[in-house]
């Protein structure tokens, strides 16, 4: 039974029919772009086959009932008085403070949620709920679906409410992903660019089976020295800063300062030229600027871990790996790799063993497609 299936069967035996909405929200996997969207710069992610579901009913009580199938609980929220707390539910929450804020009028509604994406491994389970919660208040309160003033009302709700001061990557690629394509995006102007895959070529995640918590991480940390930085430059965001700029300044930085601007102004660079090789179908060179993004996160950002180098290494040297590097903000979670298509068999199993070997540590491999962004739609 497909997650969807499960969903919608959960949502009948719990409250006695069919749901009267049916809605979903992709995950994501960054090809490259790491810790650039916070500081305005370029990301190329593309939404992914596994996402969060919900399906629902409206109330007329102004009351938010969601049972969660991952958790095994049910939370009630009072749209009127929402107050903060802790866990999961939060999420639900933060998204209906902040089209609130925005001067949305929202009912309330009763589902069941279920989600395939991985929690806590870089691929943005939280942006995926975050989006689907968000459909399911605008299928509800007929609102008009903008996606990325949505995804703006998303990346508010985790920033403010939920405390993580995430960029606007997450969110947006979620609402705006196409099928069979990854997003060029300026997290400035939020303009985007679609890029295909190259011909011939796979996108496989390889999940290192340790996580991280974005709260408790150094994550922030990574954000605000950024943000000093930029404003030491007098900049509005180091996406202003190209490569001459740095070098003829470099000495006014302390080494660890140093560090963290050399990659978000080599990343910004690199990414540019990703969607270039897209475009022009060179999966190799693609390949090359996936492997300089992770070494620029490991030495220069430091964000890698034991875990994701030893995944990148063990992936790299398998035949068809055209490129490795750990994706989301680090610390954890998964890497991806960019794979030739006829290859992905034999280097999904030698890399799974070959990791489980040095790390002691069992991965999970999934080969991912490209998919459309949140939608609602009645079963």
């Amino acid at each position: 039974m497909s997650l969807r299936d499960d969903v919608v069967t959960r949502f009948s035996e719990r409250f006695g029919e069919a749901p009267a909405w049916l809605v979903r929200a992709p995950g994501r996997v960054n090809l490259i772009g790491e810790h650039t969207d916070y500081n305005d710069g370029f990301v190329l992610p593309m939404a992914i086959d596994r996402d969060t579901w919900i399906a629902l009913r409206p109330r007329g009580d102004g009351r938010v009932r969601l049972f969660s199938m991952v958790h095994g609980e049910e939370a009630e929220l009072e749209l009127a008085s929402l107050e903060k707390g802790a866990g999961w539910s939060e999420y639900p929450k933060g998204v209906a403070w902040s089209l609130m804020e925005e001067g949305h009028a929202l009912c309330g509604w009763e589902g069941v949620t279920g989600c395939d994406v991985p929690l806590g491994a870089g691929l943005s389970s939280s942006a995926a709920f975050e989006l689907a919660v968000a459909r399911a208040f605008a299928a509800v309160s007929k609102l008009e679906w903008d996606p990325a003033a949505m995804a703006l009302a998303c990346q508010r709700a985790e920033n403010r409410w939920v405390g993580v001061s995430c960029g606007i990557m997450d969110q947006m690629i979620s609402a705006v992903g196409r099928a069979g394509r990854a997003i060029l995006i300026d997290c400035r102007t939020l303009s985007r660019d679609e890029a295909p895959l190259p011909g011939g070529t796979a996108v496989v995640i390889l999940d290192t089976a340790t996580r991280r918590g974005l709260v408790d991480s150094e994550y922030n940390q990574r954000r605000a020295q950024c943000e000093e930085a930029a404003r030491a430059f007098g900049l509005a965001a180091l996406r202003d800063l190209d490569p001459a700029g740095l070098e003829a300044r470099a000495r006014e930085l302390d080494p660890t300062t140093l560090r963290r601007v050399r990659h978000v102004v080599s990343e910004n660079a690199r990414t540019l030229e990703a969607a270039e090789a897209m475009h022009a179908g060179d999966g190799r060179r693609l390949g090359v600027l996936m492997n300089a993004s992770h070494e620029s996160l490991r030495e220069d950002f430091e964000v890698s871990s034991r875990e994701l180098d030893l995944m990148v290494e063990a992936a790299r040297p398998i035949d068809g790996c055209l490129g490795a590097r750990m994706t989301g903000a680090g610390f954890g979670g998964c890497a991806v790799a960019l794979v030739s298509a006829e290859a992905v068999p034999s280097f999904s199993r030698r890399v799974a063993a070959d990791y489980a070997a040095a790390a002691g540590l069992t991965p999970a491999i999934h080969v991912c497609r490209a998919s459309e962004g949140a939608e609602a739609l009645r079963p």
